[in-house]
């Protein structure tokens, strides 16, 4: 193919869109461990799991076997709205780095929400309706999920219930309004109005929060009011299968132009946009029909794939939800406060946790000054203010192409922009303003966690 005949944006046309999402599980010979239940520590029932999250949403969590689930068409009509999502062409990052790799970036902003996070928010909320539910409580970090949940909820008329991280709550004010404006209340995380955000007030004074908290209090309000569940942005395998859509649409772009990505790399905090755009690359790299380098990029202030411990923990500080088997660093480890991105949670999805301890994906961790220096670099060249998050991805994709110059290797780079940073910033002011540092947990700080881990034989 001629270089010169791929555009600036790939896009699909309405037609190829996927009507399917595609489970990743179905094609891992390891799957992932269950879920267990932290009193008996037995596998969680399906009926166990539905006192907590909507019935077709557990069916969906505990299928390892179907490949293929088909997108409901009220869903699909939804997405049409800002899908086929653009796969870009990097042209302008690649000449101001000089370097003979070619960098793609698809691309997941452009959508009010600011974010991938509506993919799985219209699916969860399509279903809850479905069901006939009042309403769902969710949390959120940088406010991205708790932003796409609330315009998802506005579309089926549901209540929506947002505990944002306490932090991101003060940080980003206008993320909160946002959800507002949809409809939502939200609420900052550890707050008084739950039992379990009382106790942890208590225990820990003052703290800024984490998403391990806030999971807590939005679990507590879901399961004490009729007419509710619980509804997770990240971490679970249905989020995960959700997000699928990214990762088959950026592939169907890459295939319309004869593309073979080299490495593909995403930032990853609970799993779903990385889960999203490596699943269908990753399933041929499971059946064995190609390879790829993926590379997971996390926060080193929240580093759960270099530094965490592949064990069963609780999925939240509070530890009254299920234990998932996945590389964490301990349910009761609470990020610094400096952080800003939403890469914020313990712990990692127990699918791509079993993909990276069989070896098939590499993780690294980056830290904060580098990220933002990486997130000017690519404003100034290719025009989109990018979310903190993504800019992670960001870090290491710019990092791959500039051993690509000093090689000469001409690899084709693929990274997940996962949305716009103009919530974000306090943290660029900051950075601007020189007043950003980088903060990495000690080994000391880090044991004080794991020594919380359950003991599960």
């Amino acid at each position: 193919m001629n270089e010169k005949t791929i555009p600036y944006k790939i896009y699909l046309e309405e037609s190829e869109m996927p009507k399917q999402w595609y489970n990743v599980r179905a094609d891992m010979k390891n799957k992932p461990a269950p879920l267990l239940n932290p009193g008996t520590l037995a596998p969680m029932t399906a009926e166990e799991l539905g006192h907590v999250f909507c019935d077709e949403l557990v069916a969906q969590e505990l299928d390892d076997t179907t490949r293929f689930i088909d997108i409901p068409a009220e869903i699909r009509d939804f997405y049409k709205m800002y899908r086929p999502s653009p796969l870009v062409r990097a042209y302008c990052l690649e000449k101001k780095l000089q370097t003979p790799a070619k960098i793609y970036y698809k691309f997941e902003g452009n959508n009010t929400s600011g974010s991938h996070k509506l993919n799985s928010a219209i699916a969860q909320a399509y279903y809850a309706k479905k069901q006939g539910l009042k309403g769902v409580t969710t949390e959120t970090g940088a406010g991205q999920w708790g932003t796409a949940l609330s315009m998802a909820c506005s579309y089926f008329d549901l209540d929506c219930k947002v505990y944002m991280v306490k932090v991101s709550y003060e940080q980003k004010p206008f993320r909160r309004e946002v959800m507002r404006t949809y409809g939502a209340s939200v609420t900052p995380s550890p707050s008084e109005t739950t039992e379990v955000g009382r106790k942890i007030l208590a225990e820990h004074p003052g703290t800024s929060g984490s998403l391990g908290c806030a999971i807590s209090e939005a679990v507590e309000a879901a399961t004490s009011a009729e007419g509710y569940r619980y509804v997770l942005g990240s971490v679970l395998n249905q989020v995960l299968l959700h997000q699928s859509v990214i990762g088959m649409e950026t592939k169907a772009a890459l295939d319309k132009y004869e593309i073979t990505p080299d490495i593909i790399i995403g930032c990853a905090g609970g799993g779903s946009n990385l889960g999203g755009l490596i699943s269908p690359f990753m399933g041929e790299k499971l059946r064995g029909e190609k390879d790829y380098r993926i590379i997971a990029v996390e926060p080193a202030s929240c580093p759960s794939f270099t530094r965490g411990r592949y064990a069963y923990d609780f999925c939240d500080t509070g530890k009254v939800c299920p234990l998932a088997k996945m590389y964490t660093l301990g349910s009761g480890f609470i990020p610094s406060a400096n952080h800003a991105g939403g890469l914020r949670y313990h712990g990692m999805s127990s699918t791509l946790s079993q993909l990276y301890d069989d070896g098939l994906m590499e993780a690294v961790s980056v830290e904060q000054t580098s990220v933002f220096e990486a997130a000017e670099q690519f404003a100034r060249v290719e025009g989109i203010l990018p979310a903190p998050e993504s800019s992670h991805a960001i870090r290491v994709a710019i990092d791959e192409a500039l051993k690509c110059k000093e090689t000469g290797e001409e690899k084709t780079i693929v990274f997940g922009l996962t949305g716009t940073g103009y919530f974000d910033m306090v943290a660029y002011e900051k950075y601007n303003n020189g007043e950003m540092s980088d903060y990495i947990p000690t080994d000391e700080e880090l044991a004080a966690g794991f020594a919380g881990l359950p003991k599960v034989e």
